[in-house]
C-alpha cells in the first residue's frame, strides 16, 4: 500500500487518524507533530524509509504518511481532498472544544475511505489540481529549512530532503556563474586566435607579391 497513516490535529492534538498497517507510528508522528511550524506551510519530511507529507494551515495540520513508492504527488493530492473534506464537515465547526481524537468516531471513518480510494484509485483531477499545489511546495520548503536552522534545533529523528534541494541550487547558481565566465574567456581567446589567423594570411599574401622578407614592395628598381 502507498498510504499507510493519516491524520487530521490541532497544533499537536490528534483529532482522528485512520492507520493502515498494523505497525505502530505514534511515536513518530507525534515527534514529527512536535517539529511543525505553527505558519502556514507545505513540506515532506523522512523517517526511515517513509516519507511524511503534511499541510498546515488555519492551525490545523493534515498529515499522511506514505512509502517512497507514492512519490509526492498522490500524497499531496490526498491531503489537499482531506482538508477539503474536514473543513466542510459539521463537526470542524468548533474543534477548540474537542478533546484528543474526539473525532475519531465521526471523521475516522472519512479518513480511512479516502486512504482507500487513492491507494486503489486515486481521482485523476486532484492528481491534476496537487501539479499547481506542488509548485508552490517547492519556495515553502525552502523558507521552513532556513526557519528550522535559525532556531538551532537539532533534528535527529528527521532527515529533511528540501536542504539537498537548497543546496543544489545554490551550486547551480555558482557554475552558472563559473561557466560564464569560463564562456567569456574562451570567446576572447577564439577572438584572439582569429585576429592572430587573419594576420597570418595577410602576411602570406604580402609575401607572395613583396617576398617573404617584404623588401620588394618599399623601394622602386633602380636606373642605370
Amino acid at each position: 500500500m502507498s498510504l499507510i497513516h493519516a491524520l487530521v490535529a490541532k497544533g499537536q492534538t490528534i483529532l482522528a487518524e485512520h492507520q493502515a498497517g498494523k505497525r505502530d507510528f505514534s511515536q513518530a508522528t507525534q515527534t514529527i507533530l512536535s517539529k511543525i511550524p505553527p505558519n502556514n506551510s507545505k513540506l515532506t519530511l523522512v523517517w526511515e524509509q517513509f516519507l511524511f507529507h503534511y499541510i498546515s494551515e488555519g492551525g490545523f495540520t493534515y498529515l499522511v504518511m506514505a512509502d517512497d513508492s507514492a512519490g509526492r504527488r498522490m500524497p499531496f493530492a490526498f491531503l489537499a481532498d482531506l482538508q477539503r473534506k474536514f473543513t466542510s464537515a459539521p463537526s470542524s465547526s468548533s474543534p477548540d472544544e474537542v478533546p484528543a481524537y474526539g473525532l475519531q468516531g465521526s471523521f475516522g471513518p472519512t479518513i480511512a475511505a479516502l486512504v482507500h480510494t487513492y491507494n486503489t484509485a486515486p481521482p485523476i483531477d486532484e492528481l491534476t489540481r496537487a501539479q499547481t499545489e506542488l509548485n508552490q511546495v517547492k519556495d515553502i520548503m525552502v523558507q521552513n529549512v532556513e526557519q528550522i536552522l535559525s532556531r538551532g534545533e537539532r533534528i535527529e529523528l528527521l532527515v529533511d530532503k528540501t536542504d539537498v534541494m537548497a543546496g543544489q541550487a545554490t551550486a547551480f547558481r555558482r557554475g552558472a556563474r563559473t561557466v560564464r565566465r569560463q564562456m567569456w574567456w574562451k570567446n576572447k581567446k577564439i577572438l584572439a586566435l582569429c585576429v592572430l589567423v587573419g594576420l597570418f594570411l595577410f602576411w602570406v599574401l604580402l609575401a607572395q607579391v613583396c617576398g617573404a622578407g617584404l623588401n620588394q614592395c618599399g623601394s622602386s628598381p633602380s636606373k642605370t
